[in-house]
This record gives structure tokens, C-alpha cells and sequence, in this order.
């Protein structure tokens, strides 16, 4: 997600949050997802930033709302995009592969169907893409035969398949082997990184010009801030996997409560 951004907004900064201490959501409850992610919300925000992008499906599908709730900042999740995204050119049979609580949450299917009501939506939990994407096992033949066994049988029911995870796209080759070159792949991150440069145009908050001089250029570098909430040496190490760039500037906190920080 943060590599997608980057690419259509070379001109913002950006705050990321990774909560490394927390993860995998996707095996976790409603409520637990619900307060985890109002509490990174409320962390970020307390940042001044100008909009906040949920950049994990699992916390978009169960807790976009209460996000909402909690912020006085635009918020935009990836589940409605990536679902936009996948109706385009009239395709009507859509695959989406995501995390457990995500499928069980329906909400890629919600989200196709109020775009297209006569779409046909078959969800998918893939639980193992994640490690294998953070072990960089993205085209071995463990990641292959794991792609064939979740894929094989959706490769003659859909058109289009949404990679419902911000792990999912690092296998990308190995998905699209396993279903063949008829089906169109949907990057949600892409996706939501397209609808947010919309955003902040329509809004009047894009920054439309390059950080000039060196001093400006310096509070630039400074602001594109990377805080995990654990493991920080082990997140730099897979960063550049998952980021497309090594962490400018890489802090270990923990957040918890009402915009409480430990560093």
C-alpha cells in the first residue's frame, strides 16, 4: 500500500503505522480488531495528518466505522475500492482471496454487489500467503503448490480476482500462474491509492508541487516517519519487500489507550 501511494503521490509525506506487535488481525475477533485499530487511529491522528488510509483489509472490512467515529480526519478504507475496481469493464464473476475475518465479515461481497447487484462473488480465506510473503517465499515451489491448492478450483468460475490482502500482492506471479492469464488480478492497494489522489484533489489538500531547497526537502524526509509497534530490526529488514524503499526514518513505539505513546 505504502509503495502504491508513493507511486501516484510523489509529492506527500506520508506516516505509516505498523502494528508488529498485534498482528495477524485476520484470525482476530470483531472487537479486538475494532479497538486495535481505533487505537493506531487515534495515534496517527495525533500527528496532524490531513487524511488517514486504513491500509489492511481485515481492519477496513471490521472496523471502518468505528474508525469514523473516532476521528474528526477523512477516512478511506481499501475494501470499497478494490471493490470498485473489480466491476470495472463489465466483468460480473469476482474471486476475492483475503484473511479469514475479513471473508467471514462478507464485506468484499457487500461492497462488489452495491457497485453491481448481479455480480457473482466467491470469497476465499488464504491464510498461508501471509507468512510466505514475509518470508519471501514468493516464487519457490512451496508458494506455488500453496497457490494451486486455494486456486485451482476458481479458475473456470471467475473473470476477476481481487487480492483482498496487502500481503497478497508480493505473490502475485504465482496467483496468476495458478489461474491463468483470462483472469484479471485487482491490486486493492492500487486501487485505494488511485481514489485517494482523487480525494485529496477534489478536497484541495493534494500537494502539488516537490519539496524545494534543501531545508524543506530535510522536514520532508523527516515527516515520511515509519513507527512499528514491534520488531522494528526484523520490519527493516522485509521492508524493502513490502515498501519498494528502505524506512527513511524507523521508530519503535507502543500505543495503547487514548493516544498514549511509550517510546
Amino acid at each position: 500500500m505504502y509503495r502504491a501511494l508513493h507511486e501516484y503521490l510523489p509529492n506527500e509525506r506520508f506516516i505509516y503505522l505498523g502494528d508488529t506487535a498485534r498482528v495477524p488481525y485476520g484470525t482476530k475477533s470483531l472487537t479486538t480488531v475494532e479497538r486495535y485499530a481505533v487505537e493506531n487511529a487515534r495515534f496517527l491522528a495525533a500527528h496532524g495528518i490531513k487524511l488517514l488510509v486504513v491500509a489492511c483489509n481485515t481492519a477496513s472490512a471490521l472496523a471502518l466505522p468505528a474508525i469514523r467515529a473516532a476521528l474528526q480526519t477523512d477516512v478511506i478504507g481499501v475494501i470499497g475500492p478494490g471493490a470498485r475496481a473489480a466491476v470495472k469493464e463489465n466483468r460480473s464473476r469476482v474471486g476475492v482471496i483475503a484473511t479469514e475475518s475479513t471473508v467471514q465479515s462478507g464485506a468484499y461481497t457487500k461492497a462488489i454487489k452495491k457497485t453491481n447487484p448481479t455480480a457473482t462473488v466467491i470469497e476465499r480465506a488464504c491464510p498461508l500467503f501471509v507468512p510466505l510473503a514475509e518470508e519471501g517465499w514468493q516464487d519457490n515451489e512451496v508458494a506455488q503448490t500453496t497457490a494451486e491448492t486455494y486456486l485451482k478450483d476458481l479458475r473456470s468460475n471467475i473473470d476477476t480476482l481481487v487480492l483482498g490482502c496487502t500481503h497478497y500482492p508480493i505473490l502475485r506471479s504465482v496467483i496468476q500462474q495458478a489461474l491463468g492469464d483470462n483472469v484479471k488480478l485487482i491490486d486493492s492497494g492500487e486501487a485505494t491509492a488511485a481514489e485517494v489522489k482523487s480525494l485529496l484533489k477534489q478536497k484541495s489538500l493534494a500537494r502539488t508541487k516537490p519539496p524545494t531547497g534543501a531545508l524543506e526537502r530535510r522536514l520532508c524526509d523527516d515527516l515520511d516517519h515509519f513507527y512499528v509497534t514491534d520488531a522494528a530490526e526484523r520490519f527493516a529488514r522485509v521492508a524493502e519487500r513490502f515498501l519498494g524503499s528502505q524506512p527513511s526514518r524507523l521508530e519503535a513505539v507502543e500505543v495503547w489507550g487514548e493516544d498514549r505513546l511509550v517510546h
